[in-house]
């Protein structure tokens, strides 16, 4: 019943949040009710700053709130943690471990995430036992640093080639961004900055994900 609300839950997702602690801040707790409330459909915990012990006890408070608003909690990279804190699943990048590795250790019930840069990693994601995938940056941003921007074209390939599995696409995505990449057929995103820097993010957010469902 857990594997099947997952992935029930996940072809419902279309925004998707990518943060960190907000260490610097102080203010996790609030932030994710709001965000969450607002309608983010998912979030991942991603810090590359964190020890193992700051990332066990920052998913205490995801998953915690994730539960609260019917949302899914997903922890980057590290699958051994992420069964450990009962995440609802794992991303993992093209350097990290093969998705059927990371399923072995996060378990079957587990969602397991993918990030793809080109046409032929999004070809290989559809061949690979992960439950969505992630393409970009289309755009150029900090948050992925030395990674080149990819442009419109993988967009169109994967709309093309999905064939009904949940894909997002990320790169500086935010309200400006969107329409010219929904415009290739993309439907889901993952933003950052957009929402975790702005002075009204549970504007920034029921706006996004007003555009997303319409």
């Amino acid at each position: 019943m857990i594997g099947s609300w997952r992935r029930e839950r996940l072809a419902d997702v279309w925004l998707y949040l990518c943060m960190d602690r907000r260490a610097d801040r102080g203010d996790l707790d609030g932030f994710l009710d709001t965000v969450l409330g607002a309608g983010i459909d998912q979030v991942q915990l991603r810090d590359k700053t964190a020890t193992r012990d700051e990332l066990a006890a920052a998913s205490a408070v995801f998953r915690a709130a994730a539960d609260r608003h019917g949302a899914l909690f997903i922890l980057n990279d590290d699958p051994y943690l992420a069964a450990e804190v009962g995440a609802d699943g794992v991303h993992v990048g093209q350097d990290d471990l093969h998705p059927s590795d990371a399923r072995l250790l996060v378990g079957p019930d587990a969602i397991v995430g993918r990030s793809t840069h080109s046409l032929a990693e999004v070809d290989g994601a559809l061949a690979e036992d992960c439950d969505y995938f992630a393409i970009g940056p289309v755009h150029a941003t900090p948050t992925k640093q030395g990674r080149p921007a990819i442009g419109l074209e993988p967009l169109r390939h994967a709309a093309a080639a999905a064939q009904g599995r949940p894909w997002f696409v990320t790169g500086a995505m935010r309200l400006e961004t969107a329409p010219e990449v929904l415009a290739t057929g993309a439907r889901r995103l993952v933003v950052v900055r957009a929402i975790t820097d702005a002075p009204d993010p549970a504007r920034v957010v029921s706006d996004l994900a007003a555009l997303l469902r319409r």
